[in-house]
């Protein structure tokens, strides 16, 4: 059943992994998908700086690396060289889970500790991505849709903050914000829905350009700091220096090892929203282009790569799967970390508006986990192998403090709902034998 539901995703796709849409459409699609991952691929950066008070020419140089590099990751995965990248639409960026180690590595070593880490856990990832391959068997459907469910039920904490105004934000939940948000959920729902060709297919670019004109006549949008950033900034080989300190490489080894699980699952999240499947190889030639684009970032100045799973909604809400417009992504994300003024642009766009279009791309990510699991044939143990990876994977994810106590490396590995339910799921399936 499985695999007419795989037949039937693939025939309803507008463009599959190997077709190219027209250049036009292609651009506007990467656009789109540049636009949902970009607050996520600056955030980390501009995290850390603050937490290490970074001077504002480092913190820029730090966010243009991130930007450049994550484009360079995104071709790799996208494009493939040789066994390096899955060869599917992936974009890469800075996850959140190199942020705490960052920062603890760099308040003792400074950057060139970070980089330094960086480098050296790359090659711990590059290693355990030999080791994917005979691991896959032990991700059945049953695993497969509890994760990928997982991945958008735990991403829908972010879209509702965006919604909100951002974590933080002094106007935090207002009206304005939350009504900005509606509008443009709205908008882009019809437009989804209803529109037709390139409106249709970019509705989630189109959403976001209505939804940045509607706050600028609304006065929320700062071009300052448009005004302040320079107009090129030139890839820096080592800029920060390097220095590898043996207790900075241990903070990051656990970092990497939730990136590997992370990327597993968003590979196969990928695949299930292309109607491709997703295969051993596949899968393991995706962590190892994780790994290549981490090492890649450490040369650059920036933090490690990993998979992002806020793009796979966008697949299956605008049915374009195309690798190609992806590549075209990386590409023009590559050229925006060369040009800062127009990464600032991108930068400051109000987080209500990518709260908007959040909430249906995630929605739509768990919908397909979901879709995934009514293949299965449903017993007690299958109910108990979800439920406990939905509790403890959503738990962690809305009460993060439940971990304060651990160990940081255990912290590091479980502050991930993605990782503690795929955990959970996967040693579970194991222990409960089928009666």
């Amino acid at each position: 059943m499985s695999q007419n539901i795989k037949k039937e995703s693939s025939e309803t796709m507008l463009y599959g992994v190997e077709d190219t849409p027209p250049k036009g459409l292609a651009i506007l699609l990467a656009l789109q998908h540049i636009l949902a991952a970009f607050a996520g691929i600056i955030a980390v950066p501009l995290v850390v700086s603050s937490a290490l008070g970074l001077p504002v020419d480092q913190t820029s140089a730090l966010v243009s690396a991130a930007i450049f590099v994550a484009g360079l990751a995104t071709i790799l995965q996208s494009k493939g060289l040789g066994p390096i990248g899955a060869r599917v639409s992936g974009m890469m960026g800075t996850d959140f889970t190199f942020a705490n180690p960052a920062i603890s590595v760099g308040s003792q070593f400074g950057l060139a500790g970070v980089v330094g880490a960086t480098i050296a856990g790359s090659f711990v990832e590059i290693i355990l991505s030999r080791f994917i391959k005979p691991l896959m068997r032990f991700f059945p459907p049953l695993i497969t849709g509890t994760v990928v469910t997982l991945i958008g039920i735990t991403l829908l904490p972010v879209s509702m903050d965006w919604a909100a105004g951002g974590a933080g934000a002094s106007d935090y939940a207002s009206v304005e914000n939350v009504s900005i948000a509606f509008v443009v959920m709205l908008f882009t729902l019809f437009l989804n829905h209803y529109g037709k060709g390139m409106m249709k297919t970019a509705s989630v670019f189109f959403g976001m350009v209505f939804g940045y004109v509607l706050c600028i006549f609304l006065g929320k949008v700062d071009l300052s700091a448009v005004n302040e950033a320079a107009w090129i900034a030139l890839p820096n080989v080592f800029g920060f220096g390097v220095r590898f300190e043996l207790s900075a490489i241990l903070a990051f080894i656990p970092a990497y090892v939730v990136s590997l699980i992370g990327t597993v699952g968003i590979m196969m999240a990928i695949g299930e929203a292309s109607g491709q499947k997703m295969t051993s190889e596949r899968a393991a030639n995706g962590v190892l282009a994780d790994g290549v684009g981490s090492l890649l970032a450490g040369v650059f100045g920036a933090g490690p790569n990993t998979a992002f799973s806020q793009n796979v909604g966008l697949i299956t809400l605008t049915k374009v799967a195309s690798r190609q417009v992806m590549v075209l992504a990386g590409i023009l994300l590559a050229i925006l970390g060369v040009f800062p003024k127009v990464s600032a642009l991108i930068s400051i766009m109000p987080q209500p508006v990518l709260g908007g279009v959040g909430v249906i791309m995630f929605g739509l990510v768990a919908a397909q986990g979901v879709k995934t699991l009514a293949t299965v044939k449903m017993g007690d143990r299958e109910l108990l192998i979800i439920s406990l990876a939905f509790a403890l994977g959503i738990g962690v994810t809305v009460r993060p403090d439940l971990l304060s106590n651990l160990p940081l490396a255990l912290q590091m590995i479980f502050s991930s709902g993605i990782s503690t339910g795929t955990i959970v799921a996967l040693i579970l399936n194991q222990v409960l034998k089928e009666q």
